[in-house]
């Protein structure tokens, strides 16, 4: 048997461990998918490796208090950094929807987050085939509890994979 020492090793075939990973992501973002009843909630993991689905949050009809609680979720992990998934339409224009998450999009900026506009076309149809594949409660009610998360979780990726 022969022992070759590290630094004899070809350059191909050894990596330093600070290599392996993404050494600018030193602090974890937040995802919401923003709708007219509920907000998914999804975060990071401090090396901006994943998303993880979180709860979903139930807007209360009052513009100003949703867009505190929302930051004060946030600011409670210690996020400074938040993804909103922009809806558009499939030919990738604006719609009524994409005007409401714009303005609520600014106004978490006014609370003093940092705010990144993501695609969000086909994430909430891509979260329900994954409900349906891991068999989750038909329920309807249970189902929008999930679902707007794990929406929230594929624009998170989608945010991270660019940013790598």
């Amino acid at each position: 048997m022969f022992l070759i020492a590290p630094q004899i090793l070809p350059a191909p075939l050894y990596i330093p461990r600070r290599i392996w990973y993404n050494l600018g992501m030193t602090e974890q973002i937040a995802a919401f998918d923003v709708g007219d009843k509920r907000v998914g909630v999804a975060f990071s993991d401090p090396f901006g490796g994943y998303a993880v689905p979180s709860d979903t949050y139930f807007r209360t009809g009052d513009f100003s208090r949703d867009v505190s609680a929302l930051a004060d979720i946030a600011r409670a992990r210690g996020i400074t950094r938040v993804v909103v998934g922009l809806p558009l339409n499939e030919d990738g224009s604006e719609s009524v929807q994409s005007e409401k998450t714009r303005r609520f999009a600014a106004a978490l900026e006014g609370a003093g987050l940092v705010v990144s506009l993501e695609d969000e076309r086909f994430t909430t149809r891509a979260a329900r085939g994954d409900l349906l594949e891991m068999g989750v409660s038909q329920r309807r009610d249970k189902k929008k509890k999930q679902v707007d998360s794990i929406a929230a979780a594929y624009i998170l990726e989608s945010y991270l994979a660019k940013n790598k």
